[in-house]
């Protein structure tokens, strides 16, 4: 049996199917039961955790290390295209939260690659030195051995800063630029105060289930039940001996994110952009540092929108109202459509 995603032992499945039959557990009932402990940790690479389609792995050596990068590289259901979309996901996600975006896009002929970046999902958790142009590289890597020479990429949330990264090393190879609620569309060093490696690090191995899911809900306007299943996975990789090593490479990432921004750069993408933009999203990466006088100035993301559309040659900028910071999560219908024009115009 599995719980969001999650295969669990049969006395324990058992268990949570007479009590709460084949639906989904809900985060209020996790919590009150103490359910969530019960189901044991799962592995920092994702053992026991199913993805919507097949996983492979590309082999990858990295300052002497040997790495593997999870993926999914899916085929149209219908008579192909001949057009490629790669997904590139957030910094607390990973691949597999786009399986509705993955099923549209499939269903109107792409094939669609989805990479776990190295540090993330299925792939390896290395300590390394963490780049944006390092997981560009890795991506066209990856590309290049599936013999694909031109993809649309979509890059959400740090994924957007990946892709902008990407698009500016390769710009032969994107075809067309999709990005939702980025962030970096400020650079965070002017109003976020500096943390140490040791503290982000500390950051990581004392957030507990609650803590995961109070933020993941800044994430929303409005929480369902499916959002939970994000929350779950990372609280209950937690409970991994190997967790002290997934901590770090989250911290050697948000130390990459500070550390690399990419919103100085935008007048240098040349390929055509489509920027998609939740109107309530607030993200800021570091808020919990910043000044309190400062917070209704930075991660305005309306604003931003605005200001970064007009930064990047020829860009789209789609505004969708009352959409926090995953439209592809809690607009999905709007965001498809969106896509599917903007690819096909």
């Amino acid at each position: 049996m599995k719980v969001f995603g999650i295969k669990i032992g049969r006395p324990v499945g058992v268990f949570l199917f007479l009590l709460f039959g084949s639906g989904f557990l809900s985060a209020a009932v996790a919590d009150e039961t103490g359910i969530s402990a019960a189901l044991g940790g799962i592995g920092i690479g994702l053992e026991g955790y199913e993805y919507p389609y097949k996983v492979e792995f590309l082999p990858l050596t990295i300052e002497g290390q040997d790495l593997l990068m999870a993926y999914m590289d899916v085929a149209p259901d219908r008579e192909p295209n001949g057009k490629t979309v790669v997904l590139l996901h957030g910094k607390n996600f990973f691949g597999s939260y786009w399986k509705n975006t993955i099923r549209f896009l499939t269903r109107n002929g792409f094939r669609v690659i989805v990479p776990d970046q190295i540090g993330f999902g299925k792939s390896s958790k290395p300590n390394i030195h963490y780049s944006f142009h390092l997981l560009a590289a890795n991506t066209r890597k990856l590309i290049d051995s599936l013999d694909k020479k031109q993809v649309v990429v979509v890059g959400h949330s740090m994924g957007g800063m990946l892709a902008a990264r990407f698009t500016l090393m390769y710009p032969e190879t994107v075809m067309r630029l999709v990005l939702e609620n980025p962030i970096g569309l400020e650079d965070y060093r002017e109003f976020v105060p500096y943390a140490p490696l040791e503290e982000l690090y500390r950051a990581e191995m004392n957030a507990t289930e609650e803590s995961i899911r109070n933020y993941h809900r800044t994430y929303y306007t409005g929480w369902k039940a499916e959002y939970d299943e994000y929350v779950m996975v990372a609280a209950h990789w937690k409970m991994s001996a190997e967790y002290p090593r997934l901590a770090m490479s989250s911290a050697l990432t948000y130390q990459m994110i500070y550390e690399q921004p990419i919103c100085h750069e935008f007048a240098d993408i040349k390929a055509k952009t489509l920027l998609v933009i939740g109107q309530a999203d607030r993200t800021v990466v570091g808020k919990s540092r910043v000044k309190k006088e400062l917070l209704s100035m930075v991660g305005q993301y309306p604003e931003l929108g605005r200001k970064t559309v007009k930064l990047i040659p020829g860009a789209t900028l789609v505004e969708i109202p009352d959409v926090g910071h995953i439209p592809h999560l809690e607009a999905t219908e709007r965001f498809n459509r969106e896509l599917l024009t903007f690819i096909n115009q």
